[in-house]
């Protein structure tokens, strides 16, 4: 059972993030145009992890919850391998600028996303 937990957690999450994309403009990498439908998408995974690890350590998240939720949801939606292929790019184009932009913002942004959440929460 647990595995369909993850299974439908991990579409749900990957319907989500293809909302985000939907509904974002599209860019050009080889412009050096900042991908923001990953980085929003990420960001927003880092609030939902965030929300249920402070829910977890109140207690108030269920196991099957943790496995919809955490490992799921979130898998489905985040993408690490999306977000270093994407900076990759910039940074062999020579959009050095919007790489370093897109890596601080991406990194520190999804660690600042988490800690407001859970210090929010707790």
């Amino acid at each position: 059972m647990s595995w369909l937990l993850v299974f439908v957690g991990g579409g749900l999450g990957s319907l989500a993030r293809y909302g985000v994309v939907v509904l974002m403009p599209p860019v050009e990498l080889a412009e050096g145009e900042i991908p923001w439908f990953t980085l929003v998408g990420n960001i927003l995974a880092c609030i939902v992890l965030g929300a249920g690890l402070g829910l977890l350590g109140k207690d108030q998240l269920t196991k099957p919850m943790q496995l919809l939720l955490l490992t799921g949801f979130c898998g489905g939606f985040s993408t690490f391998s999306t977000f270093a292929a994407e900076l990759l790019l910039l940074g062999e184009e020579g959009h050095l600028g919007p790489a370093l932009t897109y890596f601080v913002l991406s990194v520190l942004g999804g660690v600042a996303a988490l800690w407001a959440v859970l210090s929010l929460l707790r």
